[in-house]
């Protein structure tokens, strides 16, 4: 009944005030021990706060993980069959929220299966399977790099003209020395040698077959004579105006820089590294930032925080502009524009991360456009969700691997330590907190992409953040008044100290191994450490991460092999006294050089090997013996004899060695990686290319 004052007036029923809502955990979950309660409450906590949807891109990655390890390609009809009843399961648990939620990453986890044949079928190619020779006609689609002597064009729209043969691919990869200035759309006629796409250099190591394939790339290949251009591309399409805006900018920076300073601001402005030295980038490698030269996330956040940053403080000392327009917000379009701009002008460099970092960007200011939180964990999983859908193939890149840990961190670390103090503070302390940032962000970052920069090089120079790309974006925005001379300058001072800074650090690291070798389960680990920390939110979420050190010690810290067998050249290694031992082959190639970087190993010492005119013999120290074959005649004495026989034709049936690699299984399997198990007296031998039932893969 309602309560009446004195007075006769009638008030509202009084009602006792509603308890706070309290998570509720199922009986499986009830908690084993006290010390455990912390972690299930903030689990249950994270499901009822619908936090669950930060795991769809971790779910797509697992898709795309079990996707590429099975043993052969997935039927269509499966993945539309299981579709198909998980849309069903979907609609059938709507009104079951828990289940409807799992239901929802198991079919993130089913797109994950799906992505790389649907983006396949999308924008894959057929693969070239042997060299051809002809003259042909064909479309510039990307200049990806430039010097005086020659250019790095993709080509597309490939037609034969008279009796050549026509080419499967629908683009190729080309070098083109001497001949016309070309630019984006031109249409070119000449003589050009196409050869299939090589395979991986090493077990694990990058595969320019699977990313080739996905790019739309079948063929690498090369001009036997300058072409000539048949017809020009259109000046006014936005491929050919950007590569105006590029070249531009290059001159600009040539004009006033000298070398090797001018290379790595070009590298640094529109991802041109066409002009960076050998010398500056070995030292910046050997000092572990040679990221520095490759348009990443770190540069797009600096370049729009940047501008967002300067913006707010010019409007907010204006008197005339503060009361009358939101400051926050007219910055944040700016910082928009300015990525975007950025991410145009990079060109060929824009990858991965490139894209990941624009979108992210976007996502942030796009909240501050419409009031809400920037940096949360949402936006970082949408734009994960993006990425992975548009380009599956990127999740197997470094690039990915590196910006993705590095957002991840990034954004949970501002979670944590997110202090509003500030916000009503002077233009001072802005200034200090900007500084502060980048220091912050540096650290973090480089402990989030530790485990997958194992072999990349993936640290932060103090230098870019606070001079380099300041200097840089000012001198951009000054190139069409033409004052940009001074600021360039200052680039260039930044740049030379970064490098007097890289040969201190590189002659200190010239003796020691950059990391030690990783098996792909450390990657995996890795992922799961990341979902972990992006779905807690309190101190619960470091436990993931800290975990995940030592089961990448215990289960995924690899061996260097004991032979390395190449197979588009006669390089062949052996595990020796002094280190890897070269036994046959050119002392100087492309695959040694990557070899001799992977395994920190100088493989400077010959090999002692007996030969004949059939036959090369030999004995490791890892206390095998070995035979190359160049003669079927040495079969007969070899087989059975030698533990490991290399076979420079087909070896026969009946060759009894523990191991036997010939050229067939060369030509099909790639770069053979043996070591020597001296308990069970075999060998395991691990292949460059393991499955061949993929469209990637070429057949031979």
């Amino acid at each position: 009944m309602a309560e009446t004052l004195e007075t006769g007036e009638i008030l509202a029923p009084v009602r006792p005030p509603r308890p706070a809502p309290s998570v509720a955990l199922p009986a499986y979950l009830a908690p084993p021990a006290p010390r455990f309660n912390g972690l299930l409450r903030s689990a249950a906590m994270a499901l009822d706060e619908r936090r669950l949807f930060l795991l769809m891109p971790f779910a797509m990655i697992a898709g795309l993980i079990v996707s590429i390890e099975l043993s052969s390609a997935p039927h269509p009809a499966a993945l539309a069959v299981g579709a198909g009843i998980i849309g069903l399961v979907l609609a059938v648990s709507r009104r079951f929220l828990a289940w409807f939620r799992l239901a929802a990453l198991a079919a993130a986890f089913w797109a994950g299966l799906c992505l790389l044949p649907l983006n396949g079928a999308l924008w894959g190619t057929s693969m070239l399977a042997r060299p051809v020779f002809g003259t042909y006609t064909a479309t510039v689609d990307e200049i990806i790099a430039e010097t005086p002597e020659e250019k790095r064009v993709v080509l597309s729209a490939i037609t034969p003209t008279g009796d050549s043969r026509p080419v499967p691919m629908r683009r190729a990869r080309v070098l083109i020395k001497a001949g016309p200035d070309l630019s984006p759309g031109d249409v070119v006629s000449g003589p050009f040698r196409f050869a299939p796409v090589p395979g991986p250099i090493y077990p694990g190591g990058f595969d320019t077959q699977f990313h080739g394939y996905f790019d739309g790339i079948g063929a690498y290949g090369n001009s036997t004579r300058p072409p000539m251009i048949v017809s020009s591309g259109n000046t006014a399409a936005p491929a050919h105006v950007i590569d105006a805006i590029r070249r531009g900018i290059a001159d600009r920076i040539d004009a006033v820089l000298p070398q090797p300073s001018a290379g790595i601001a070009r590298a640094i402005v529109n991802g041109d590294q066409s002009a960076v030295t050998e010398e500056a980038r070995a030292t910046m490698a050997t000092a572990g930032i040679a990221h520095v030269l490759s348009v990443s996330g770190l540069h797009l956040t600096i370049v729009a925080g940047g501008v967002f940053w300067v913006l707010r403080l010019l409007f907010a000392v204006s008197e005339g502009i503060a009361p009358r327009v939101s400051v926050k917000r007219v910055a944040a379009v700016f910082g928009m524009a300015s990525a975007l701009l950025y991410f145009a002008v990079a060109g060929s460099a824009a990858n991965v991360a490139a894209f990941r970092s624009t979108l992210m960007i976007l996502l942030v200011f796009g909240a501050v456009l419409f009031g809400r939180r920037a940096l949360t964990m949402r936006n970082v999983a949408i734009a994960g969700v993006i990425v992975i859908a548009t380009d599956p193939a990127s999740l197997f890149r470094p690039s990915f691997q590196l910006s993705f840990a590095a957002v991840v961190a990034l954004v949970g670390a501002y979670e944590n330590l997110r202090d509003s103090s500030g916000r009503d503070a002077g233009p001072m302390v802005h200034a200090l907190g900007y500084l502060k940032g980048i220091g912050v962000t540096s650290v973090v970052a480089g402990l989030a992409t530790l485990l997958f920069s194992i072999h990349h090089f993936q640290q932060t120079s103090p230098l870019v953040g606070f001079v380099m790309m300041p200097a840089a974006v000012i001198a951009v925005l000054l190139m069409p008044f033409g004052v940009e001379g001074p600021m360039l300058r200052v680039m260039g001072w930044s740049v030379d100290r970064m490098l007097d800074l890289a040969g201190i650090v590189a002659g200190w690291s010239t003796h020691l191994r950059e990391a030690p070798l990783l098996t792909p389960l450390a990657l995996v680990i890795g992922f799961g450490a990341l979902a972990w920390f992006a779905f807690f939110r309190d101190r619960w979420r470091l436990l993931g991460p800290a975990l995940a050190v030592p089961l990448v010690v215990l289960l995924s810290v690899d061996r260097p092999p004991d032979v390395l067998i190449a197979d588009t050249t006669r390089a062949l290694l052996v595990r020796g006294s002094a280190g890897l031992e070269q036994v046959d082959g050119k002392g100087q190639s492309f695959g040694l050089n990557v070899w001799r970087e992977t395994y920190a190993d100088s493989i400077a010492s010959p090999a002692a090997v007996n030969c004949d005119t059939v036959a090369c013999i030999g004995q490791s120290s890892a206390g095998f013996s070995y035979a190359i074959v160049t003669d079927p005649a040495g079969f007969a004495d070899e087989c059975g004899r030698a533990d490991l026989v290399v076979a420079r034709g087909r070896a026969p049936d009946w060759c009894g060695s523990r191991a036997v690699i010939d050229s067939d299984h060369l030509a099909a399997h790639g770069v053979q990686w043996p070591r020597w198990n001296p308990g069970s007296k075999t060998f395991e031998v691990r292949p460059a290319i393991g499955n061949l039932d993929r469209p990637w893969r070429i057949a031979r």
